[in-house]
């Protein structure tokens, strides 16, 4: 599994807009319990000097993103990223066009408070609890008004039509959470959202300064960005929510069942081979005792008992643990042999050596390989249930093979049929009553839906909980085509329901 979802745990809109009598301002409104965020700027409409701003704040818990780290759930700070992801609400408003928002740190608490009414601005805090445009919690004031933010680090998101979604990489301040200011990083207030500057509305103070409740800004705009909505932390729709979404390649990618010999015909790292040791005891994977995070060594044979193979890496070849109870180990050879014998052992030397494991691969080669990703393939989900529960995580294992596949007599008597291993293939996930994209494909910077592969086939983790209980939804895979450079969307989709709990 190489996503996991953080969602809000508070928002609010604040805003120094008029009313519709175009005389008292929402300075002192509060939204909190709103199930929409807005951000807008209107220029003029009071009068030809009128500025009128909406902003909004959200914060997200670091407490449960450190837990995770803490439990190996998530990778280390540089081996992840983290986006904040903000879904568009359809809105009766004109939508702006071609413009920013900003996304900044907030720098001070807030608090969320208890308001709704985002039209006349009518939800007071009367100095009790809740942000305003003035203040940030109660009787406590911003240090300026409209709310008070990091000058970085600031990360921009364009909207060039105006609908769309908010994904911004906001891993470098999220990391700065993570490590807390008494550490060297930030403390954790949210995000405020807003148009830069230059896009909000011009204001000229005869002061030269911010005068309440209007904003010095001789470099605004005046044209007027009226309105962008996004969903809120209390809307109704379960995948429209706030959230962080934590992405990671989490791929394992095992050549024990698509392992080639080396050729002069393929450059030396597709001459490479990754293969692997899972040490289950007890049904569960375990460290070896006497290897721990050290060193394991690998040889290759093409009979037991003889010499081991000359290899285009270091002999013995030495392994390291990926995760708990796995190891890998990396490794190319020049052989003619059908299949290879693989011993895993605990010391480099001839003396003292302790066999672990010995496997068996079988070969393919280069020169002799009709694979073609331009063919066309039938795929199943050989281990897939009908229904699952929001606390399981599940695992998608694939088995494919060509479309109009013809077997020989061998291949019939073979007891197991052998499936096709993709090295690039991607999932995503749909809700089938209304094609909902809830995963989409993950095969950009950050390939997080790539499917891993071993010896059985391709396959993939997920976290149920990431679904809404009480809908079906369908799998849907890619396949990376390197005759046009692209990934290729398969026609099978594989579809499961995601049960409510009864008690």
């Amino acid at each position: 599994m190489a996503i996991k979802r953080y969602f809000a745990i508070k928002d609010n809109t604040i805003t120094n807009a008029f009313r519709s009598d175009l005389v008292t301002r929402g300075t002192g409104s509060n939204m909190g319990q709103s199930d929409t965020l807005e951000v807008f700027s209107i220029y003029g409409q009071a009068n030809s000097a009128s500025a009128e701003l909406e902003r909004f704040l959200i914060e997200f818990s670091t407490d449960e993103i450190k837990t995770d780290r803490t439990a190996g759930d998530i990778p280390a700070s540089g081996s992840l990223q983290f986006y904040l992801k903000l879904c568009n609400v359809k809105n009766p408003f004109t939508l702006p066009r071609d413009f920013t928002l900003e996304v900044s740190a907030v720098s001070a608490s807030w608090q969320e408070g208890r308001g709704l009414d985002m039209e006349e601005y009518q939800d007071l805090t009367y100095d009790v609890i809740g942000s305003n445009w003035i203040k940030r919690s109660g009787s406590v004031s911003w240090t300026t008004i409209g709310g008070d933010y990091h000058a970085s680090p600031k990360f921009s998101a364009a909207f060039p039509i105006g609908n769309e979604d908010l994904e911004v990489n906001v891993t470098s301040l999220v990391e700065e959470w993570i490590k807390g200011e008494a550490s060297g990083g930030k403390s954790n207030y949210g995000f405020g959202i807003r148009l830069p500057s230059n896009l909000e509305a011009y204001f000229s103070s005869s002061t030269g300064g911010n005068v309440s409740p209007n904003i010095h800004n001789t470099g605004g705009s005046q044209i007027s960005y009226y309105t962008k909505t996004f969903y809120g932390r209390g809307t109704s729709n379960w995948f429209k929510r706030p959230i962080i979404e934590a992405r990671w390649d989490s791929t394992v990618k095992d050549d024990r069942g698509n392992f080639y010999t080396s050729s002069s015909l393929a450059p030396a790292s597709d001459n490479l081979n990754v293969i692997y040791l899972y040490n289950f005891v007890r049904g569960r994977l375990t460290n070896i005792p006497d290897i721990g995070s050290g060193p394991i060594y690998c040889d290759l044979y093409e009979t037991l008992g003889g010499s081991a193979l000359t290899q285009c890496v270091t002999t013995p070849v030495t392994g390291g643990l990926v995760s708990t109870g796995i190891y890998s180990a990396s490794v190319c050879v020049e052989s003619t042999a059908s299949t290879l014998r693989d011993v895993w052992y605990g010391s480099g030397s001839t003396t003292g050596i302790t066999q672990y494991h010995t496997g068996s691969i079988i070969t393919d080669s280069f020169a002799g390989s009709s694979y073609s990703l331009t063919n066309r393939y039938a795929f199943s989900v050989t281990n897939m249930q009908q229904e699952y529960y929001p606390e399981q995580s599940a695992r998608f294992r694939f088995f494919a093979r060509e479309k109009g596949w013809n077997p020989n007599i061998y291949t019939k008597a073979q007891a197991t049929v052998p499936t096709l291993v993709f090295e690039s293939a991607s999932y995503q996930i749909t809700r089938v009553i209304d094609d909902d994209i809830v995963v989409s494909y993950g095969t950009g910077s950050v390939e997080h839906t790539l499917l891993s592969y071993d010896v059985s086939g391709n396959y993939f983790d997920f976290d149920m909980a990431m679904l809404e209980p009480g809908y079906t939804y369908a799998i849907h895979l890619s396949i990376y085509d390197d005759a046009i450079n692209s990934y290729v969307e398969q026609p099978t989709e594989f579809k499961f329901k995601v049960n409510k709990y009864e008690y």
